[in-house]
């Protein structure tokens, strides 16, 4: 006996395809008529959606895919769980392909990939996401995207980002406002748009209070733990030292830490600590650590909705959103300078 199909299921619940397309999909805009009808029609049937056969209809495949080229595992980690969340009761499948920016090969090897694989959309995660050669390969091979960043990097359906940039400023007024005004900063990795963007934001909220940025109070790092150590030690070898450090993200904040623990500084007294990310590690971290809350997850589940959304319910007129707001998360870290 040959296997239904989703015009069998159709036709023997008296609805469109398209019905039955949003009754698989999860679609909150069916009746419960209705979707109690088909599903009543699937369970006896014993229907089987089949996403290869509508793949070779669509000549894509039902695989989202996640490039990265990113050294931080938790921010990676995070945008899988978005993705997978936008993809939960769908037809689609996450793919992750790691890519290296600094290769002469990276736009020829991506070109290879989508063609190969043809998914049906790819999220590009930062830095990655700054290439804009990367979205133009993608534009030519008809292959959806939508780009994660620190900053606008592409028109709305094609991206989603976060206000790092003023985050960093609201974050570094705190510090000011408990009175701390030699800070140090810890930056993220040349050629990343967020490092960048946190840079710019800490040297604003300085300049606001008319505080003057030492070249000895900034440091480099490359979002990891252990080069936040190696960068706090540096900043912490300047005398008068610093009262405060910022490091671009929480890996590196973790970092500042055990550096300063090992210098026999006590935290927040004596040195107060502010990351970026509020990962799961900057809570249980003693103390708790001091961060802005970067959305990432939320992020890439809207990136996610912007690829699918059109195939889970192509009547579905609500956009998601482009922009992410990072907030401030107060925790045990700061505090006023020993010295008033």
């Amino acid at each position: 006996m040959a296997k239904p199909t989703i015009n069998d299921i159709a036709r023997l619940a008296g609805v469109s395809k398209k019905t039955v397309s949003r009754v698989i999909n999860r679609s909150p805009l069916l009746n419960d008529d209705t979707r109690e009808r088909v599903e009543a029609v699937i369970k006896d049937t014993g229907y089987v959606p089949n996403p290869q056969a509508r793949a070779l209809a669509l000549r894509r495949n039902f695989l989202i895919g996640l490039v990265h080229d990113n050294p931080s595992a938790q921010t990676v980690l995070n945008v899988q769980q978005g993705i997978l969340r936008a993809l939960r009761d769908t037809e689609f499948e996450m793919i992750v392909r790691p890519v290296d920016r600094g290769s002469a090969t990276m736009l020829v090897d991506m070109r290879d990939f989508l063609s190969r694989q043809r998914p049906f959309g790819v999220i590009l995660l930062p830095p990655i996401s700054e290439n804009d050669q990367l979205a133009d390969v993608c534009k030519e091979l008809g292959c959806r995207y939508v780009r994660m960043g620190s900053a606008e990097l592409d028109e709305p359906q094609h991206m989603v980002a976060s206000n790092d940039r003023q985050a960093v400023v609201e974050a570094t007024r705190y510090l000011i406002k408990q009175g701390h005004r030699r800070i140090g900063l810890i930056t993220g990795p040349h050629g990343f748009r967020s490092a960048r963007e946190r840079r710019a934001g800490f040297e604003d909220a300085l300049a606001e209070a008319g505080i003057k940025l030492p070249r000895s109070l900034v440091a480099d790092g490359n979002y990891t733990f252990e080069s936040g150590i190696a960068a706090t030690q540096s900043l912490l070898d300047v005398s008068p030292r610093p009262t405060a450090i910022f490091a671009s993200n929480d890996d590196m904040a973790a970092g500042v830490l055990l550096a300063a623990r090992q210098r026999g500084l006590s935290v927040p007294e004596q040195l107060s600590i502010i990351g970026f990310d509020d990962s799961p590690l900057a809570a249980r971290l003693w103390p708790p650590l001091t961060t802005v809350h970067w959305p990432m997850e939320s992020m890439a589940r809207s990136a996610a909705l912007k690829l699918i959304g059109d195939m889970i319910d192509e009547d579905n007129d609500v956009e998601e959103p482009s922009m992410f707001i990072s907030t401030l998360v107060k925790r045990g870290s700061v505090a006023p300078p020993e010295n008033g």
